[in-house]
């Protein structure tokens, strides 16, 4: 298990939400299997659904992390 707040720690050169997923993402492809929310990150991009797009970002939902999805309005 990962911590949200260790990859903080672990990874002071990020500068912005966007690259934090960035890092999550390239955990759970290393096999991280689990991620505990326990700190709200403090970049000035943070959204008001952050804890959602991490979530997506460590799952591979990209939906939630705003991507592309292949759906199209009518779906």
């Amino acid at each position: 298990m990962i911590y949200l707040s260790e990859v903080l720690i672990q990874n002071p050169q990020l500068e912005s939400f966007v690259q934090l997923l960035e890092v999550i993402e390239q955990k759970a492809q290393s096999g991280e299997i689990h991620l505990k929310i326990d700190i709200k990150p403090s970049y000035p991009d943070t959204p008001a659904n952050w804890e959602d797009k991490v979530e997506g970002a460590f799952a591979g939902v990209h939906s939630v992390m705003g991507g592309y999805t292949g759906c199209t309005e009518e779906d």
